[in-house]
């Protein structure tokens, strides 16, 4: 506390030393109105430091104003929430629609409708499947030749452009490898049972390349390495021949038609365990492989069977059309040693979709003296007594023996 300097200067004076001598106040005459001993007490107040504003400053949250709940600026930072935002968002799929989903397949209506088009699926695959004369497989085809060969129309013209677009070129009509190829073809189409096709005949310029393909409709292609490895037109009739077989035992509508049976299998497969658990299911299929497990266990092996039947229909068609069948043999003997030679990675049959090369070359020996027969019974005649009699057992479904005397 502090004291003014009248009230010290009054309690320092002598007359205040004894009560006795103290005058009245009647007798007192101030030069002021009469104060208070202690006129003012002056506190002053500390310094506010950094820390007591930051302890002010830091309130708990239960000390904070809040807004009403009817406050429009509650509400919207309320609403303008994600949380709020997200429950009130519309769903994508309802929800009814997507309980639907996902009991699809359990109930029982759906199994019926699903066992009821499995067992429709092996009526069909019953009533379309067939023997192949040459060997005897059973096989399932639905898709007739005319079917395939449309599918294919564009395939040619896609050929042609890639040859283009990759800078290559076809030989002219004029060069003599054109011309022996096409002469070659001649004489295998008329042996074929299919010269009524549109037959189109191209070289591509390769020297690097040794293949040759025919595609539904009569379309062939060659490449220009291929001549070089044959050496001679008996060895071109063979590898012709091969190719045109595929196309007069319907080998690419087998193909389709396994294929698309296969989905659809599959599908009802995974469909009765439920629409979400069959997509699942599929995705688990797919991730661990489902579909090389399918190519191995039915694909590649249906690929090999084809390949054999092909030799062996080509082997026969080239005799009866007075080309020497042994020519065929030397030349995939040839095709090993090039193999060999250019460091081809030689994949293991079982994972191929075709026959190895010895396999294939102790199949045609065991052919050849068969082929001999046919081509010295054949006389050389320009006839399609072979592979008519093959399509004839193909269509009749039965063996080639029974056709034979035709």
């Amino acid at each position: 506390m502090f004291v003014t300097s009248r009230a010290h200067a009054l309690l320092d004076s002598p007359s205040s030393s004894t009560a006795a001598q103290t005058p009245s106040p009647t007798q007192m005459v101030w030069p002021h109105p009469a104060r208070p001993l202690i006129a003012r007490l002056t506190i002053q107040p500390a310094r506010r430091t950094l820390c007591t504003c930051a302890a002010q400053q830091a309130k708990p949250w239960s000390c904070h104003a809040r807004l009403p709940a009817s406050s429009p600026r509650r509400r919207f930072s309320s609403e303008q929430s994600p949380l709020n935002r997200l429950r009130r968002a519309r769903p994508l799929v309802r929800h009814a629609v997507a309980q639907r989903f996902v009991s699809a397949g359990s109930s029982r209506a759906s199994r019926t409708v699903v066992v009821v088009a499995m067992l429709a699926a092996v009526a069909v695959y019953v009533c379309n499947s067939e023997t192949v004369p040459v060997t005897g497989r059973r096989r399932f085809n639905f898709l007739s030749d005319k079917y395939v060969e449309y599918a294919y129309v564009r395939a040619a013209d896609e050929v042609v452009e890639m040859v283009r677009d990759e800078g290559g070129h076809f030989l002219s009509d004029g060069d003599p490898r054109t011309v022996m190829v096409r002469r070659v073809m001649r004489n295998l189409i008329r042996v074929s049972g299919l010269s009524e096709l549109d037959w189109e005949v191209r070289v591509i310029a390769d020297n690097q390349t040794a293949n040759a393909f025919v595609l539904p409709g009569g379309k062939v292609f060659v490449h220009s390495g291929l001549l070089l490895l044959c050496r001679n037109e008996d060895a071109l009739a063979a590898v012709l021949g091969h190719e045109i077989a595929h196309n007069t035992a319907s080998h690419m509508a087998e193909r389709l038609s396994s294929a698309w049976t296969l989905n659809f299998t599959a599908g009802s497969l995974f469909f009765l365990a439920g629409a979400l658990p069959g997509a699942i299911f599929f995705a688990l299929w797919t991730y661990v492989g489902g579909f090389y497990i399918t190519d191995l266990l039915y694909h590649l092996p249906m690929g090999r069977h084809q390949e054999f039947e092909a030799d062996y229909i080509g082997l026969m068609m080239m005799a009866e059309a007075c080309y020497d069948p042994r020519q065929a043999v030397g030349f995939w003997e040839r095709m090993a040693v090039v193999q060999k030679l250019g460091g081809d990675e030689v994949e293991p049959e079982v994972l191929s979709t075709h026959p190895s090369n010895k396999h294939r070359i102790a199949k045609m020996k065991e052919w050849v003296p068969l082929a001999m027969e046919k081509r010295a019974q054949s006389d050389c005649r320009s006839t399609s007594a072979f592979a008519d009699r093959f399509r004839i057992a193909l269509r009749r479904r039965v063996p080639l023996k029974e056709v034979e005397g035709m």
